[in-house]
């Protein structure tokens, strides 16, 4: 059970939420708690959803925004964040279960992959003080400057949905995954 209220229902969320829920629900088909308990702060829920879905637009392809969620869930150990990702990860970005698995261990079977993968695992560790050296690495691994930058937004994203579940423990409703 979370620490804070997470609305059973879209029309007990406050008002504000609602129309943005429904978005969601259009969207994914059910709203996660995630998002209803993010929903408590409309404010909160419309600037993750904006944030969210701009990145959604931007140049890194699908399968890398889920390798990278899935590495920062597991440095920050959020388990909800990793049910969650593991689940997106083989249905929607379509990832083996061994690709998961190296994500999560920071790496990949991909090596341009691999090197956004281990970028975003450094930014979490070292809390965004990385070396002139590591974002020439990323370079040099073809990624542009903007998606480099994506790179670091995607890591903030899913640090900001790992702090809420990890600090008000949101109830997972995906499949729950063994710890590492």
């Amino acid at each position: 059970m979370s620490r804070i209220p997470t609305p059973a229902t879209l029309d007990v969320s406050p008002a504000a939420s609602q129309p943005l829920l429904q978005t969601v629900q259009a969207s994914l088909g059910s709203v996660p708690n995630l998002f209803r308990l993010l929903g408590n702060s409309p404010a909160t829920l419309e600037g993750y959803l904006q944030l969210n879905g701009a990145l959604g637009e931007g140049e890194l392809e699908p399968a890398t925004r889920e390798r990278i969620a899935l590495a920062v869930a597991e440095v920050n150990q959020c388990h909800y964040c990793l049910a969650a990702h593991t689940y997106l990860g083989k249905h929607v970005a379509k990832l083996t279960d061994t690709e998961i698995l190296a994500n999560r261990h920071g790496s990949s079977g991909d090596h341009q992959a691999e090197v956004a993968v281990k970028f975003a695992v450094l930014l979490v560790q070292r809390r965004g003080d990385v070396s002139r050296a590591d974002v020439e690495t990323v370079l040099a691994a073809g990624y542009s400057h903007a998606q480099l930058l994506e790179i670091i937004a995607h890591v903030a994203l899913n640090t900001l949905t790992n702090y809420v579940n990890r600090a008000l423990a949101t109830e997972i409703d995906f499949p729950p995954i063994k710890a590492l």
